[in-house]
Formats: C-alpha cells, structure tokens, sequence
C-alpha cells in the first residue's frame, strides 16, 4: 500500500449515551474523502480504541469500509502488548476492504528490544496484510530502535513502513537516512509532519486532519512538492492550535475542535474526560484567529 500523503487517525464518535454514533462516523467519513485526504486509519489510539468492545472494533471498522465504498484506501490498527492476542484477533476480525494493518509497539510490558523483535516478526509471518509499524513511545514507555526496524524491514518483506510518532527527529533522520526505497517512513506528530516530509518521509497519519483536511493536506502537498515556503506559511499559522489540541491529551482535543466545527462530539470514555472549559475556549480563539488570517 503506497502511504503517501496524508492519511488520517478517524476518532469514534460516541452518542449522549457513549455509544457510536454511527450517523455521525459516517459523516465524518464523507466529509474526509469530500476534502481529498488520501486514506483513512481506522481503530488507531485517536479512535480510543482501548475502550471499544470487540464488538464495537469489528463494528466501527465494517461501517467505514460500507462507507468509504471503495473510493480511499483503508488502514487498520490492530496491535497490542499480548502477542498471542493479537495473533488470533488476525484469524477472526474481518478485514475485508482494508490495505493494511497499523500495529503498535507493546505497551506497559516495557519488552526489550529483541522482545520487540519477536513480536513484530511473530505478527509478520501470519499478518493477512502488509504492516505499518508504529512507534509511539511517549504513550508505550518503548521505544522500537531503529536498529530494531530494519532488522525487521530485511527479515519481513512484508513490514512496508513505520509511523514514527517520536519528538527525536534526528532518529526519524537516521530512519530515513538508511531505509531501502520500498521502506515508507510516515509522521505521527502533526508539528513535524512537514520537517519529515522534507527530509524524504512520504506523508503523515494525522490528527489535526480530522478537522482540518484541507488546509493540513494542502500543507502536506507543498512538503512533498518541496515548496518551502509555501508549506511553512501553513505550518506556522496551524502550530499553536495543533499544540492546544494535544494540551490536555488526544483525542481531547480534537473532539473538542470537531464540536466547535459541529463535525462530531465532543465526547469521551472514561478514563479521558472532555477537554477543560479553558482549553476548549482556547481551541476556539485559536480557530477564530486562523480563520480570520485565511479570509483575509
């Protein structure tokens, strides 16, 4: 799967009730692919995945696929800290319309490196799709070296890239610096989707995408064009806001934006609670200003 771009990490939108609100994702679905975005991660840490039943995972995921009909490709995270879970969740879920699977590095387990090792070559060599690594290690107390990826890159063909979601950029400079040219290197930090972008990765999974795909994709289409100039007018008018929106954790804060926008709720499962009356009058001054800069 060609992860050029920009693809976007979906949030569930949950009803009065903290159900889905399948309305609801089915809109924000149109109104993604209406914007151009170029694929769709489903079921990643912005869905808040950690708290959907099984049932809900294999429900959130077949109504993005009736959805998406076809016109985008599909990412789905599937991934976890019990390898052997995670094995047997590749026999059950349906996975029908989806290009590829999003699996995370084990978390709270604090493995080693040559644990990390065999779980991901444990996954690859049964995985039904090609696997997109991620690395998120502010959230999974690890972090996948990259001495570890290409280890992995050379025994599994089919691990086809990584979303590198760290704030190390000169480790995302050596994954790109040494990576095979089939080897895809994606941004999972909207602030340093552009800096990737420019020094070879090839796109992002992002958060800020959700609300803004537009004006985010057009920022992530003069990176990949090599328009500097262009590209950063866009990243220094969204950094502020793209910052106030991780202040009190994701997806907080782009649920809170999403409902500004009257694009989604704002809502959340315990243990995460709403963004702060302050954040969310921050979020909205922040998005005020932004708009008032692009109608001028």
């Amino acid at each position: 799967m060609n992860l050029r771009g920009q693809g976007i990490a979906l949030t569930t939108p949950f009803t009065d009730q903290l159900t889905i609100d399948q309305q609801a994702l089915r809109a924000q679905v149109e109104h993604l692919i209406n914007a151009g975005v170029d694929y769709l991660v489903v079921l990643g840490t912005t869905a808040e995945t950690a708290t959907l039943t099984p049932e809900e995972k294999q429900q959130v995921a077949t109504l993005v696929s009736e959805q998406t009909a076809g016109r985008i490709p599909l990412v789905l995270g599937m991934g976890g800290n019990n390898t052997a879970e995670v094995l047997e969740t590749f026999k059950t879920f349906d996975l029908l319309d989806y290009q590829a699977l999003l699996t995370v590095c084990p978390y709270y387990n604090k493995p080693s490196q040559e644990g990390i090792f065999q779980h991901f070559e444990a996954l690859a060599m049964a995985a039904p799709l090609p696997l997109v690594l991620y690395n998120v290690p502010s959230r999974t107390g690890v972090d996948i070296a990259v001495e570890t990826v290409f280890r992995l890159v050379e025994k599994c063909p089919n691990i086809i890239g990584i979303k590198e979601a760290t704030s190390d950029f000169e480790k995302v400079q050596q994954l790109l610096r040494h990576s095979p040219s089939y080897f895809q290197v994606v941004s999972g930090d909207d602030s340093l989707a552009l800096p990737t972008l420019l020094a070879g990765g090839v796109g992002v999974i992002s958060v800020i995408g959700n609300a803004l795909p537009q004006q985010f994709g057009e920022l992530i289409y003069h990176g990949l064009n090599h328009r500097v100039s262009q590209a950063y007018s866009i990243q220094y008018a969204l950094l502020d806001l793209i910052n106030l929106l991780f202040k009190e954790g994701n997806p907080t804060g782009i649920k809170a934006l999403l409902s500004f926008l009257n694009l989604g709720s704002a809502r959340l499962r315990l243990p995460l609670v709403t963004a702060s009356e302050k954040l969310q009058q921050q979020i909205a001054h922040e998005y005020t200003i932004l708009n008032t800069l692009q109608m001028g």
